[in-house]
């Protein structure tokens, strides 16, 4: 055994406990006996230990802590005594699941709409990163052919007519959403983000999309917003705020 291998194993040495049941710091303890570089370095660590002992020493016992110990350690056996039950129970209760998955008839849900809508309200106002940052429609119109996007899209007269600055593609379960940033046109400090937001994802994505005709107005999260479907796209627009009659103006 050299130096170095005997610090390792005396670093797990505390004074006044018995540890002549191991022979490793048996011999390591004798090692430091006749080193002096090495009991140098014990004496030092023993005194750190002394030290941290005493502090740990000084430290109140908080009232209760005892019974509290006692009533938690009753509580944990009796949770042990359970577990092989409940582990069972878990394991019919997922039996039963499985069952019901595989067998019984599978239906489209019909509420994915609400949570394409949430979703894409989400990325619009918690951040996100546009591919491109552009005013020209063209190139955003190939971005979103080169990524298999939609791209085909048709925009409302008034939306037509907002200043474009820039789009990413957003991913919609097996689906991709091509996203359209604008400014609305309000007064907004300089340099600030799009409050205008244009989502466009294929009609197969959504199974309860809506029937074809005029956009529904509502508002989620922070968002005034209208859906419509019109061809094979269903089609989103999300303004910043509370702003109805702001929103009626793109449509």
């Amino acid at each position: 055994m050299n130096i170095n291998e005997a610090k390792t194993i005396l670093l797990l040495h505390r004074p006044g406990l018995a540890e002549a049941d191991d022979p490793q710091m048996a011999a390591a303890l004798e090692l430091a006996k006749k080193d002096a570089e090495l009991a140098r370095w014990f004496g030092e660590h023993c005194a750190r230990q002394e030290v941290l002992r005493g502090r740990f020493r000084q430290i109140a016992v908080p009232a209760g802590l005892k019974e509290q110990i006692i009533s938690e350690q009753a509580s944990r056996e009796r949770i042990i005594h359970w577990r092989p039950r409940l582990a069972l129970a878990a394991a019919a209760i997922v039996l039963v699941f499985l069952s019901a998955f595989f067998w019984w008839p599978h239906h489209p849900a019909d509420d994915t709409l609400a949570i394409y809508q949430d979703q894409m309200a989400r990325i619009a106002l918690r951040g996100y990163y546009m591919d491109l940052t552009t005013n020209d429609p063209v190139p955003i119109r190939d971005h979103f052919v080169e990524n298999q996007a939609p791209a085909d899209y048709v925009l409302p007269a008034g939306l037509a007519k907002a200043p474009i600055v820039g789009c990413a593609v957003q991913g919609w379960q097996t689906a991709k959403v091509s996203m359209i940033c604008f400014h609305s046109g309000r007064p907004q400090p300089p340099g600030q983000a799009p409050d205008l937001w244009l989502f466009v994802v294929d009609r197969a994505a959504i199974p309860d999309a809506p029937e074809p005709g005029p956009a529904r107005i509502f508002t989620i999260n922070r968002l005034t917003a209208a859906v419509w479907t019109q061809g094979d796209k269903v089609y989103l627009l999300g303004l910043a705020g509370d702003d109805p009659a702001t929103l009626q103006k793109f449509l």
